[in-house]
């Protein structure tokens, strides 16, 4: 499969990100030794065990690791959807469900019924849910935000357009833009780019590169490549976590987390393997229960 070759973040831009997270950390989300174990789950092992992770204002974070290695279900921790076992997680300083609509999320199969009359403007709406009054509409506030999100994901044009009209990547940044209408603090993302063209996928990740100047993003991938060339660091995890700087994740890395199970797909056929290669998971393991 030939990939157009990705355009990394320029080194001045590379550059201000690296400033931005060697100043003083305000944590956003501070997690502390949590063990999480499916009630229903017949394995012995924990899903995640002992996991510890903070992100800072500004953070950019790659999350990688195999199919059932806990990334899915680290995300919903995160979100409050699930609490774990043992530990403590804190968001902006509080337990995840107090401040959860400022916790902007895009999950990996997004609901969305493209035969419904719906503009792209409804759909970014529905992010402000959780802040409008129940039973009288949407402010002009509302509106307001949703817009103001549109323009921050480049979709402003699409306002007008039914959702089912968009291609992909289109749809991507739509469903981002949802994400940040409400007044959002951090922004978390689960495979964005999962069932788009390597063009969409560099396009999206250039708009999170550039949105993270406002925003801390945690971003999910099996595509290593690319998300090591935006990221500032790379949490590895498999049931266990790991962090690396994006520059320090090797060979050997990759190879231990997944196993042995990678496969290499080189997106510059002009470029040699080293340095340049996006590493896929083709870990068998059974997905997360949901």
């Amino acid at each position: 499969m030939n990939h157009t070759p990705p355009t990394s973040p320029t080194a001045d831009a590379q550059h201000e990100h690296e400033h931005q997270h060697r100043t003083p950390c305000e944590a956003i989300v501070e997690i502390e030794h949590i063990t999480f174990s499916y009630p229903t789950s017949k394995s012995t092992l924990p899903v995640l065990e002992d996991v510890s992770l903070t992100v800072c204002t500004n953070d950019f974070l790659g999350l990688i690791g195999p199919n059932g290695g806990g990334k899915t279900t680290l995300l919903k921790i995160m979100l409050g959807f699930l609490k774990p076992q043992k530990g403590a997680v804190r968001i902006l300083g509080k337990p995840p469900a107090q401040v959860r609509p400022q916790i902007g999320y895009v999950p990996q199969y997004a609901r969305i019924d493209c035969e419904a009359p719906a503009t792209v403007l409804d759909i970014v709406l529905m992010g402000r849910l959780a802040r409008s009054r129940w039973g009288f509409g949407y402010s002009t506030q509302d509106v307001e935000a949703a817009r103001a999100a549109l323009e921050k994901t480049n979709t402003q044009d699409l306002a007008d357009r039914g959702i089912g009209t968009l291609s992909g990547g289109q749809r991507q940044r739509v469903l981002i833009a949802r994400a940040l209408a409400s007044d959002t603090r951090i922004l978390l993302l689960d495979e964005p780019t999962a069932g788009v063209d390597a063009h969409m996928e560099q396009g999206l990740l250039d708009l999170l590169y550039t949105l993270n100047e406002q925003i801390p993003i945690v971003l999910v991938s099996h595509d290593i490549g690319f998300v090591s060339s935006y990221t500032q660091r790379v949490a590895c995890l498999s049931r266990t976590l790991t962090m690396h700087e994006a520059g320090d994740i090797s060979q050997t890395v990759i190879a231990d987390m997944y196993h042995g199970h990678v496969h290499q797909i080189i997106h510059d056929e002009n470029c040699p393997a080293a340095g340049h290669d996006h590493a896929h998971s083709h870990e068998q393991e059974p997905d997360e229960q949901p």
